[in-house]
């Protein structure tokens, strides 16, 4: 019974640490690297791609966020990305709501605005450090049927 009890007290102590990190007024630093990508409907190869975050939780559970990225797909196509997006912590059970945009340039005739809704999990690693599964859907403004793609990503964050 002493350790069912001790072992509640630990969890609870273990939720209450890291709902803290979702105060306004916290910054937020992460990299995601993205890797596995499933085309919408035009065929394209396994692509990899890495991107570096910034933000501002300006709001309790609401968090800001900057982004900017490089994505491999194959030889001929590489391209760089920078974004915005909107950040929404569900506290009570780790999953967030995220939205955003971002503009992709890859060679002169490939320019394109990509709007990307994504669900992810926030796990905490310690009282700082996160590794944050997620799943998104890139939607492409200029060709939404060849563009856009659905994809798994993993990142790490670091709430300060």
């Amino acid at each position: 019974m002493k350790k069912v009890l001790m072992t509640l007290v630990l969890a609870v102590m273990g939720f209450a640490s890291a709902s803290a990190q979702f105060e306004s007024d916290k910054l937020y630093l992460g990299s995601t690297l993205n890797g596995i990508n499933l085309s919408y409907s035009d065929s394209k190869n396994l692509s990899l791609g890495f991107g570096a975050q910034a933000g501002y939780m300006f709001e309790q559970d609401w968090l800001a966020i900057g982004e900017v990225g490089f994505d491999f797909h194959s030889k001929d196509l590489q391209s760089t990305f920078i974004g915005a997006k909107c950040r929404y912590f569900i506290e009570q059970n780790g999953i967030f709501l995220q939205a955003g945009a971002k503009y992709v340039h890859a060679a002169k005739s490939y320019n394109d605005v990509v709007l990307t809704p994504e669900v992810g999990y926030c796990f905490f690693l310690n009282g700082h450090l996160t590794v944050e599964p997620s799943i998104y859907f890139d939607m492409s403004v200029t060709d939404f049927s060849k563009k856009s793609e659905f994809g798994l990503k993993i990142g790490l964050g670091w709430y300060f």
